[in-house]
């Protein structure tokens, strides 16, 4: 019996310690000397080389999860950014706990081969690298990625080991690429916004780092730096030179990207320098109140040349009606008259009025209509100008008739009863108190807004719009033209619009606030406020159709003298006629299809272009007419496909597109 418990113990013993030695000696192995350890690292290899792992038949050793896949898979580095608990989230929990500095740096050094390895990849199959959105804050100005904003690619990665590694503010590799649902890669939310950067970014960019230079060079401590002050200077001249007069990027030369860079370098050089901030911003807003100060002198300057400008008289247009004039009276008596002149007083043809003293402009406006109607035998053209321009004006059109429409030219002069006792407009013009304030504008009682100094103001060919029943007694609709459009379709149309029973039919121009009756009248004077309405919509001169029987019925233009005498002083309104035109034809007016009318070419640039294609006239009201320098180019094709300049008299006055 004690023999049989003998042999139970030992049995025993050896069942429990025998696991314990054998797993206590393969502790030891993996505590052996680096030479022993290495021995058994190879051996182990060679173990595990000859015994088969298989995806269909691995074994489970000690319950552990085997790898279905016969390639030892590299793990996959990750750089977390500042908010870690983002990334976290996602993470198993063995891998949420603290990790030493060199767990970091090793998972830094592997996302790097894996981005060396990926970059070879991606080159064979994309042909270009992903650019990373972000540079840490370690790097220096020397080390950081080189990034051309338009081609997205980096031609220049380096960083020093002995620094910090690059973990903060870089974006995961996984957010750059990310995969959609049919396993293709869409670029993210940042890629799409650098898409869409406007056209003159780095010229933007250019003009601050000008400006930032500019401060510094202004700082004593950085003139106290004479090297960094010459290297300012010259970086000031090399970008000022490739900036030039470039409005977008795409006029940039090709050396902007690298004077961009070494202007950078050097601002760097005067931040480290500078560190009072004070300082700068004080400079800066100084810098701000000058700016302004010069952009204020500058407009008024601007202005002012641009109302001398519409003013004056171009050279090739003064030569023009004295070449004319002289060839005018060259003439006999009967090859001064125009023919078809029956038809100047038949109501059932169509009736235009111009008034006005540029020979040009006019045949503009007489050639494009008759060009774009229908049928030009029963179009009458009645042009009415000024005493100096009278011959001019007849010989013009005496030499280069409109085809078959008939043409009227008359002399203000001869309208005896337009004089000052009849026209309170007249009477005021000749007043001293109208003389001192157009000729003795300097002093201080005259008004500082030059656009009302305008001489057509002075002129009774701009109020004979108001006369119209007078200038035409025996016609009963008139189609007023203004000598700065331009007509583009047909516009006979007009002369079967109904009125309603109103006198002016026109485009209202309500689009824009400052096109209201309050821009226009003096609604501080109780005259104006009980009368009239300061949000009314404005309506514009330059194309009217005008009803001359209402207009005789309803006595308009005695409504116009009554108006012109109450503002004898200038105190309702302005000079001009638009404003007593608001007031005369007030609740008198039609609302004409916008379309028969665009306004704003000689002042707009931004009409638009589609505006003007439906227009069937077109306007350059504002001071850039298109017979000027001044004028805005795009617009002015419209106008001088209308203009021979072929022609012996424009070709001899030097008058050229």
């Amino acid at each position: 019996m004690i023999g049989v418990r003998s042999i139970v113990v030992v049995l025993l013993c050896i069942t429990v310690v025998a696991p314990i030695v054998l797993y206590t000696d393969r502790l030891g192995s993996f505590e052996s000397p680096p030479s022993t350890k290495q021995e058994s690292i190879e051996d182990s290899i060679e173990d595990v080389s000859t015994f088969p792992f298989s995806a269909a038949d691995s074994s489970h050793l000690n319950l552990l999860p085997q790898e279905t896949s016969t390639v030892l898979k590299e793990p996959i580095g990750l750089v977390y950014t500042d908010d870690d608990s983002i990334n976290r989230r996602n993470l198993p929990q063995a891998l949420q706990l603290g990790e030493s500095r060199e767990h970091v740096s090793a998972r830094v050094l592997s996302t790097t081969t894996e981005e060396d390895q990926n970059k070879q990849g991606s080159q064979g199959s994309d042909g270009s690298l992903e650019k990373a959105d972000t540079i840490g804050e370690h790097v220096s100005g020397e080390d950081a990625i080189d990034v051309d904003d338009h081609d997205g690619k980096i031609s220049k990665l380096t960083h020093d080991s002995t620094e910090e590694p690059l973990v903060k503010g870089t974006i995961l590799e996984q957010q750059q690429a990310t995969e959609t649902s049919d396993g293709n890669k869409k670029r993210p939310e940042t890629y799409k916004q650098n898409d869409q950067l406007p056209s003159d970014a780095r010229v933007q960019q250019l003009k601050d780092q000008l400006i930032q230079a500019k401060v510094f060079l202004s700082l004593p401590v950085v003139k106290s730096n004479p090297h960094l002050t010459r290297e300012l200077r010259l970086r000031v001249k090399e970008v000022t030179r490739v900036v030039g007069e470039a409005t977008k990027d795409s006029d940039l030369p090709r050396n902007a990207k690298e004077k961009m860079k070494a202007m950078e370098q050097t601002l760097l050089k005067g931040k480290q320098v500078q560190d009072d901030c004070a300082a700068s911003v004080k400079k800066l807003r100084a810098m701000i109140h000058s700016t302004e100060e010069q952009l204020h002198v500058l407009k008024k300057q601007t202005l002012f040349l641009t109302q001398l400008t519409a003013k004056t008289l171009p050279k090739g247009l003064h030569c023009l009606p004295l070449r004319l004039t002289t060839d005018y009276y060259k003439l006999n008596a009967s090859q001064q008259q125009f023919t078809n002149q029956e038809n100047l007083e038949d109501p059932k043809l169509y009736h235009y009025a111009i008034f006005s003293d540029n020979i040009l402009a006019t045949a503009v406006v007489v050639n494009s209509t008759v060009v774009n109607a229908k049928d030009a035998t029963k179009h009458v053209f009645h042009i009415v100008t000024d005493r100096l321009n009278y011959a001019a004006m007849r010989m013009w059109f005496l030499g280069n008739p409109p085809g078959k429409a008939t043409i009227q030219v008359q002399n203000i002069e001869d309208f005896k009863w337009l004089n000052a006792s009849y026209s309170p407009v007249l009477k005021q013009l000749a007043s001293p108190a109208m003389i001192d304030y157009y000729f003795k504008a300097h002093r201080a009682t005259s008004d500082s807004n030059l656009k009302f100094r305008n001489p057509k103001y002075l002129s009774i060919l701009n109020h004979l719009r108001f006369y119209l029943p007078e200038v035409f007694p025996k016609l009963n609709k008139v189609l007023f033209l203004d000598d700065d459009i331009v007509v583009q379709k047909d516009l006979t149309g007009l002369w079967s619009v109904d009125l309603k029973g109103n006198v002016n039919g026109a485009v209202e121009t309500c689009g824009e606030s400052f096109h209201r009756f309050d821009r226009y009248l003096n609604f501080s004077n109780p005259l104006i406020a009980k009368n009239f309405d300061p949000r009314a919509c404005g309506w514009a001169y330059g194309m009217n159709v005008f009803d001359l029987v209402q207009w005789k019925r309803q006595k308009i233009t005695e409504v116009y003298h009554n108006w012109q005498n109450l503002n004898h002083d200038r105190q309702l309104w302005k000079l001009g006629t638009l404003p007593p035109g608001l007031i005369t034809f007030w609740k008198r007016t039609f609302p004409l299809n916008r379309s028969w009318h665009v306004l704003g070419l000689g002042y707009n640039h931004n009409v638009n272009h589609k505006e003007i294609e439906r227009a069937a006239v077109m306007h350059y009201n504002g001071n850039m007419k298109p017979w000027l320098e001044i004028s805005i180019p795009k617009f002015r094709s419209y106008w001088t496909k209308y203009v021979n300049y072929g022609h012996v008299y424009l070709r001899e006055c030097n008058i050229n597109p």
